[in-house]
């Protein structure tokens, strides 16, 4: 019976929950949409610091990403496969997430207060003085290590919390048949949290300095301390919320109700991406996430370097990107009930073909403005009392919320969706592999393009010629492999089967997960 047919017409497009569902699903939404509030007011304020620090700039973050993100990711993992050893899933999860809280506690207190003290400013001039023009970069976040750190952070916030240890716990105890309903629900969500985190993030990043405060010593200070209090404070509340879960029997323990067996399942990084070297299915997963992170990865370098040029103070910068993200949540809850009808109405792999084709297509609109600006453009963005370089950050912007509203609606469901078809032990170390470190290799592998094209070009702005050209190869390879992946995932779940990836991808013959 279809969503329609249960839930009637209307409620099945808006709200496709069954009443009984309702103390399973809202916990599990609260603590999705306050994972992604975090998410979304961290990858603000990240780039603040670092892209506007002085002598510093959007060419720090290729560097970021492969010297700090990329190894950081690979011990993360190495973390999370070694708690997942020894502690039960539910405290792996309150480990996490509270290792994360307590940093943050960290930052504001005491390593932010007493930067000035901590980055070894001196040395990181010396260095500038001896190395090449184009170590700029490496030596920035050298020299803002504290900045780094939260950075650093901050995107293990992304990868670890909400995309291995939530959509874990998602795909664990949720069937298909109910994924396909709470997914997109659950995108709503977080398109909402990413609304509201923008308005959060740019009414703070506006506040003017409060001497009666007693912490920071100017505007930005003290918005930096009210924006970790609000991330501390989310992240105490969805371990709440998750306990409550566990508490009333929704938690891991709803896996065991399902045929296969309850074994404990030892992991490891070796054995992990051994995984990925036997499955073909594994290996096409890994390929549209790595190609999905360097496509948003080699233009959203680009821009931010834009956006740096046209905001260079840290608040202003900060409260241009709460703008643009709430663009991004608005456009991707408008999305999201089209999104939920076409998961519904048509096929894996043609959800999961409409991400790259926005790329794509929004891609050369960017690209080909960021070309030719300094043509018969810059008489057109004068004419309408604007700048060039505006009229560039807003098409920069215009393509960076489309291509987030796309990944949060369409790209994170139908990528959580092909796990499902996967048994237990194949998921779950397959999925370690894949977003614990394949995510954050895709984005170092196009931040070594970006360092590669500005040592040899000099900047980001002569460089970005070519990084248009490898953006389309990319995206052809995106687009080959979710058509693969597509094939094999409706092969699994038309014949209710499930993939065993030790046994050679041989599909057991058990009974449908639903």
């Amino acid at each position: 019976m279809s969503t329609e047919t249960s839930f009637g017409k209307v409620r099945g497009f808006l709200w496709p929950i069954h009443g009984s569902e309702l103390r399973r699903f809202v916990p599990m939404l609260l603590i999705f949409f306050l994972i992604c509030f975090n998410y979304s007011i961290l990858r603000a304020t990240k780039d603040a610091l670092i892209v506007t620090a002085p002598s510093s700039g959007a060419e720090a973050l290729p560097f970021l990403k492969v010297w700090a993100i990329l190894p950081m990711a690979l011990l993360f993992t190495f973390i999370f496969t070694r708690l997942s050893n020894k502690f039960s899933r539910e405290n792996v999860f309150y480990i996490m997430v509270g290792s994360f809280v307590a940093f943050f506690v960290i930052f504001a207190l005491f390593l932010y207060p007493y930067r000035e003290t901590l980055h070894p400013t001196h040395l990181a001039d010396r260095l500038q003085e001896l190395l090449p023009q184009g170590f700029s970069g490496l030596i920035a976040i050298f020299r803002y290590w504290t900045y780094t750190v939260f950075y650093v952070m901050s995107e293990m916030w992304s990868t670890m919390i909400m995309t291995v240890l939530f959509w874990g716990f998602a795909n664990e105890v949720t069937s298909v048949g109910d994924a396909k309903r709470y997914y997109a629900i659950l995108g709503l969500g977080a398109n909402v949290a990413t609304t509201i985190a923008g308005q959060v993030s740019n009414g703070i990043s506006s506040h003017t300095y409060n001497p009666a405060l007693p912490f920071g010593s100017d505007g930005w200070s003290q918005a930096l301390f009210f924006l970790n209090g609000i991330i501390i404070l989310s992240g105490l509340i969805s371990m709440a919320l998750f306990r409550y879960l566990h508490l009333q029997g929704f938690g891991y323990q709803v896996a065991q109700n399902t045929s296969e067996e309850p074994v404990k399942i030892r992991m490891g990084i070796r054995q992990n991406f051994k995984y990925l070297a036997k499955s073909k299915y594994l290996i096409c997963i890994a390929v549209v996430v790595l190609m999905f992170n360097i496509s948003l990865t080699l233009i959203e370098v680009v821009w931010k370097d834009q956006v740096k040029q046209l905001y260079p103070n840290p608040s202003d910068f900060n409260a241009y990107m709460g703008n643009v993200l709430t663009g991004i949540g608005i456009i991707a809850t408008l999305g999201a009930f089209v999104s939920s009808s076409i998961m519904r109405r048509f096929s894996w792999t043609v959800s999961a073909l409409i991400p790259p084709f926005i790329f794509l297509v929004t891609g050369i609109g960017f690209f080909a403005f960021m070309l030719f600006k300094d043509t018969a453009l810059s008489s057109f963005a004068t004419a309408l009392g604007y700048t060039p370089l505006a009229i560039g950050v807003f098409f920069g912007s215009l393509q960076n919320c489309l291509a987030r509203a796309s990944k949060y609606t369409l790209f994170d469901a139908t990528k959580e969706l092909s796990f499902i078809p996967l048994s237990k032990e194949s998921r779950m170390k397959g999925k370690a592999a894949i977003d614990g470190f394949g995510s954050r290799l895709g984005k170092s592998g196009a931040s070594v393009i970006h360092q590669s094209l500005i040592m040899i070009c000099g900047s980001i702005s002569l460089s970005t010629p070519f990084v248009g050209v490898i953006l389309m190869g990319v995206i052809g390879g995106w687009i080959a492999a979710t058509r693969l992946l597509g094939q094999r995932f409706n092969s699994l779940t038309q014949s209710h089967k499930t993939l065993n990836v030790p046994d050679d991808e041989t599909a057991a013959s058990l009974p449908s997960r639903g």
